[in-house]
């Protein structure tokens, strides 16, 4: 099991961008978070095998329908644990 971080910029707010990666993680089998940023980015962290990890990272990338993502930066983070994935507050 690893932990990343997952910073996602471009038109990713106000295009159900949220609500889609909530959909997209629970159907992979990740658990975790995603919230918006206050710099008008998304920032997601992931738990889950490399395997779905990876596949969280290309969801990530594909965005929502309306959505228009320049960029998915990925960090490592220190392993957590999650019941589940859903969505946070903004910060």
């Amino acid at each position: 099991m690893i932990t990343r971080n997952l910073r996602i910029t471009g038109r990713v707010q106000g295009v159900f961008y949220r609500d889609w990666f909530v959909e997209q993680a629970r159907g992979i089998g990740i658990t975790g978070w995603v919230r918006n940023r206050a710099d008008g980015s998304v920032e997601a962290v992931v738990s889950g095998s490399s395997e779905m990890i990876a596949a969280a990272v290309a969801k990530a990338r594909q965005g929502s329908p309306a959505s228009r993502v320049d960029d998915v930066v990925v960090s490592e983070v220190a392993e957590e644990l999650f019941d589940a994935f859903g969505k946070r507050p903004t910060v």
